[in-house]
């Protein structure tokens, strides 16, 4: 705690740095119309993201066990230096495992308001060495402003060799129903199907709608897609760059009822959509670096005809 908050006195504005009855330190990040984020050092973790009038937008499980060095299930975990089972490390690599520190050079990023933005970043430890020899430093930016919710990945080769990696930021989002959900700008894309070995299928559907298991990582998607919530009448737009896939998971019931730390009703109402680079893996030289933009925002659907129209979340509102 003394190293931690030695470093928050670095600032010229403190951060508002907390630890709740879990025990976990977290960081409070607000903005002038009521929104806020919570972010822990644990991972380097959002673990909770709510608007103007308090509703949480992300989903956190029932049953998530608060104890690290174990991620949390929901929020926003960090995929590093794997995603999933797409190599030998463990599942969606180890980044989301320790602990991060609050960067205090994350340049070349213009300042942050300290009150809406964090800086994080976590190196590579000898231990980590030890299963994956790269050293490497990992930034993140996470800022919030109104209605908006923004992740800014950087990955920095420290080695001498080159080196490839993974990487998602696994944004798990709160719904209403998912059966009232639909996902549009994916279709006619093709796709890795994990419930299938991965093998590879192009998108029929017109859009992408929910009845049953899905896990599937979609390839070369667009920069903007939307997450339509027919019952709160409200889009998820999200908006990336350097990540080209995206993954979509919900586990259905069977599933939800095989995993300890997922409530068996959970999967009713949320739905992971991850900004992702799994197909094509990320190479860096020496010295070289990588960064990646992700910005989720919420609007309210306006609807035509009883659906939302898509070219107006995909392309702009006005």
């Amino acid at each position: 705690m003394s190293t931690i908050t030695a470093k928050l006195r670095l600032r010229p504005m403190p951060l508002n740095f907390v630890r709740d009855t879990d025990g976990l330190p977290r960081i409070i990040l607000t903005e002038p119309t009521g929104s806020s984020a919570e972010v822990l050092l644990d991972g380097g973790q959002v673990v909770s993201w709510k608007n103007e009038r308090r509703e949480e937008l992300l989903y956190r499980s029932s049953k998530a066990i608060w104890k690290p060095p174990k991620a949390i299930n929901g929020g926003i975990p960090i995929c590093f230096p794997q995603f999933g089972n797409y190599g030998s490390l463990e599942q969606h690599g180890f980044a989301r495992n320790r602990l991060w520190s609050l960067d205090s050079d994350p340049s070349p990023l213009p300042p942050a308001n300290t009150q809406s933005s964090v800086d994080l970043i976590f190196k590579s430890t000898e231990e980590d060495l030890k299963t994956w020899p790269r050293r490497f430093e990992l930034r993140l930016r996470i800022s919030i402003s109104p209605g908006k919710l923004t992740l800014i990945p950087r990955v920095r080769n420290m080695d001498n060799k080159a080196f490839s990696f993974t990487f998602a930021l696994r944004n798990y989002l709160s719904v209403s129903d998912i059966s009232e959900v639909r996902i549009e700008g994916l279709e006619t894309l093709d796709y890795f199907d994990t419930l299938m070995h991965g093998e590879r299928f192009t998108e029929q559907a017109d859009a992408i709608t929910f009845d049953g298991e899905i896990d599937r990582v979609y390839l070369s998607t667009p920069r903007k897609i939307a997450i339509i919530d027919h019952k709160k009448k409200r889009t998820f737009a999200l908006r990336k760059i350097g990540m080209p896939d995206a993954v979509v998971w919900n586990p259905w019931d069977k599933k939800a009822k095989s995993l300890p730390d997922f409530g068996d009703e959970d999967y009713k109402t949320m739905l992971s959509v991850d900004s992702a680079a799994v197909e094509t893996p990320i190479v860096l030289k020496p010295l070289e670096e990588w960064k990646g933009h992700q910005e989720l925002s919420t609007v309210s659907s306006s609807y035509c005809s009883g659906q939302l129209d898509p070219y107006k979340v995909l392309h702009g509102f006005h």
